[in-house]
């Protein structure tokens, strides 16, 4: 499936779903407060093109004018690379693309330096530099919730144990936060809803929703040929505000945030939420995080995402390792044996033990997809 598809206006995220509940992360039941930026037109568009109101400080045009030094959607001269969110070296015979003269009609990756015509956005994303090239830089940049979040002592998440799994030319920029729902983590969210069941969002004096600081350093940050990993849906069905989210809100919270990666040139992908620890006498129980696990995949389609099933994986890790059934009924800070290592003092957060395996399911899901990012694993 493509991951480039076409850009699209911000719109308000509203669609009431009923209620569901689940483990909740620590952290507190509210969201952070407003420390984000404004959510609105941003800086990196030249002359020409029609700032994308969702891409915050970086502002990549949507026609025109090239942003972040050449990714132009149409008719614009590209810099970088030719097609509108491809990443430099996209294939070819061994050389990043650089030629400034190329077609930059989005999908066509325009004419290639040294190395040989390249094909737009197919082979070569993260950064390689086509057929024998070396592999270039690449960040990973993650958004998520207390499962994913670095932490430590205890709970740790698997994003704090996932750059030990690549080599050198990979960086890893964690801003995964405890008790966050895909919404508290992007927005100042209140305590209140509106009238389709959805958390209201503050809003700046132009009336846009205002967006935490994470995000908008995240997509200041963000370059051609890096990745996005996006798990939540551990805390978002709570039933109150401010982490209430139905699946509707969920899945347009995943699109804006992979559209913003893609018009950056990087590559988004969805992790299902990761299986909490639940027996039904020696099997381990299934689908302890729906409605989020079917959302997320409904969202990799909808959006052209490729998804990371890690409810799944994590599942079967369990049943493989005997967790079933669970000394005293429930993880406890007093549980011992493998259970007890594994995860801290709940069923829902890790220890380092767990961490660190959570982390290699994850990097195994990448070879298993052949997805590019794999290439630079240890």
């Amino acid at each position: 499936m493509s991951l480039f598809s076409a850009r699209h206006s911000w719109v308000a995220l509203a669609l009431g779903v009923a209620f569901w509940g689940c483990a909740s992360d620590p952290a507190g039941s509210s969201g952070e407060p407003a420390s984000g930026g404004q959510l609105g037109a941003g800086s990196g568009g030249a002359s020409g093109g029609s700032v994308d109101s969702l891409a915050g400080a970086a502002g990549a045009p949507l026609q025109g004018g090239a942003a972040n030094g050449g990714a132009a959607a149409n008719g614009g001269a590209s810099t970088g690379a030719g097609a509108s969110g491809a990443p430099p070296g996209a294939s070819g015979a061994g050389g990043a693309t650089s030629g400034a003269g190329g077609a930059s009609t989005a999908g066509s990756a325009g004419r290639a330096g040294s190395g040989g015509a390249s094909v737009g956005g197919a082979a070569g994303q993260s950064g390689s530099a086509g057929a024998g090239g070396a592999l270039g830089n690449v960040t990973i940049w993650i958004a998520g919730d207390s499962t994913v979040a670095t932490g430590g002592p205890c709970p740790i998440g698997w994003g704090g144990r996932f750059k030990a799994l690549f080599n050198s030319k990979v960086a890893v920029n964690n801003a995964a936060v405890g008790g966050r729902s895909v919404r508290t983590w992007l927005y100042d969210v209140q305590d209140t809803k509106d009238t389709t069941g959805e958390c209201n969002l503050a809003k700046d004096a132009q009336g846009n929703p205002t967006i935490q600081a994470r995000w908008t350093t995240m997509l200041t940050g963000m370059k051609a040929g890096d990745y996005l990993f996006i798990q939540f849906g551990i805390n978002d069905g709570d039933s109150t505000c401010p982490r209430h989210v139905g699946q509707g809100a969920f899945k347009t919270s995943y699109g804006m945030m992979a559209q913003a990666a893609k018009d950056r040139g990087a590559f988004p992908i969805f992790v299902t939420p990761v299986s909490q620890i639940a027996c039904s006498g020696s099997t381990v129980s299934k689908n302890t995080r729906e409605p989020f696990v079917s959302a997320t995949k409904a969202a990799g389609t909808q959006f052209s995402v490729p998804v990371l099933d890690l409810n799944v994986l994590s599942t079967t890790l369990y049943q493989s390792l005997g967790f079933c059934p669970i000394p005293g009924g429930d993880v406890s800070a007093s549980t011992t044996g493998a259970v007890g290592t594994f995860f801290c003092d709940d069923h829902t957060h890790f220890d380092t033990t767990g961490a660190t395996q959570i982390a290699g399911l994850v990097a195994g899901a990448l070879k298993t997809q052949n997805i590019p990012l794999s290439k630079y694993l240890l």
